[in-house]
């Protein structure tokens, strides 16, 4: 077992990812309220994972608070999510770049070599399986979470925070649109190949190629979503009637 920085239970990071895809694909459509036993049962956990999940789905922009209680979905157009990507990279790429032109730690390169350990035993088998997806996804989180905390900016930090309330604008907001699993591996792979090539530039303290890598990570995040179908997802195609109570 690797011992990458983990950011949360597997259990809540499986039901984030589940969630999040409902939502991207409309089967949760905008306005419907969230309700964590039906959702519980069809995703096949308890209820815990999912009660852990709803905020932190909410502070990601993917629900809002209903005004009795719960959550209701949240709606969101495809350029938006597009935009916020892109911001994400010129940020990272800031971040990355700071780090480079001062020196990265040992500290955060064992760290970060410790992701890249983990990304490669979850790829090593030349597919992925449902389950994989939530442990890439706390993998990726971690890896981007290093690198802006050793740039050590509250600017940059709250920047990205801000930025990532728009629904799948974050580095943790992994979610593929009615994806092969084939094709899901091939964005993993691609994009881990990346982590590794980001990893060796900051050890040789190349600070441009480091940013323009970090911007250039942003484009597998919005091919994992298939963009071009958003519109139609956030119009609440294909709704869960069963979820609503």
């Amino acid at each position: 077992m690797s011992d990458f920085p983990r950011l949360m239970n597997s259990q809540q990071t499986h039901a984030l990812v589940r969630i999040r895809e409902m939502i991207l694909r409309g089967e949760l459509g905008p306005g419907q309220r969230v309700a964590e036993a039906p959702l519980a049962e069809l995703l096949g956990m308890s209820r815990t994972p999912i009660r852990q999940a709803l905020p932190v789905l909410a502070q990601e922009g993917l629900l809002a608070e209903h005004e009795v209680r719960g959550y209701v979905v949240r709606g969101f157009s495809a350029a938006d999510i597009i935009d916020a990507i892109d911001l994400r990279g010129l940020i990272e790429g800031m971040a990355v770049r700071r780090v480079a032109e001062r020196g990265a730690s040992l500290v955060l390169i064992e760290e970060l070599r410790a992701c890249l350990h983990e990304g490669d035993r979850i790829l090593h088998k030349g597919f992925v399986e449902q389950a994989d997806e939530a442990a890439y996804a706390e993998m990726n989180a971690s890896f981007h979470q290093l690198i802006v905390r050793e740039a050590q900016s509250p600017m940059i930090a709250q920047a990205l925070e801000r930025n990532g309330r728009i629904p799948f604008a974050g580095p943790q907001a992994l979610a593929f649109d009615d994806a092969s699993m084939e094709r899901v591996y091939g964005t993993f792979y691609y994009a881990h190949r990346q982590h590794h090539i980001i990893v060796e530039a900051l050890e040789r303290g190349e600070a441009a190629r480091a940013e323009s890598l970090m911007r250039e990570h942003a484009n597998p995040a919005k091919e994992s979503l298939n963009l071009p179908g958003l519109d139609s997802a956030a119009r609440g195609v294909r709704p869960l009637s069963s979820i609503i109570r």
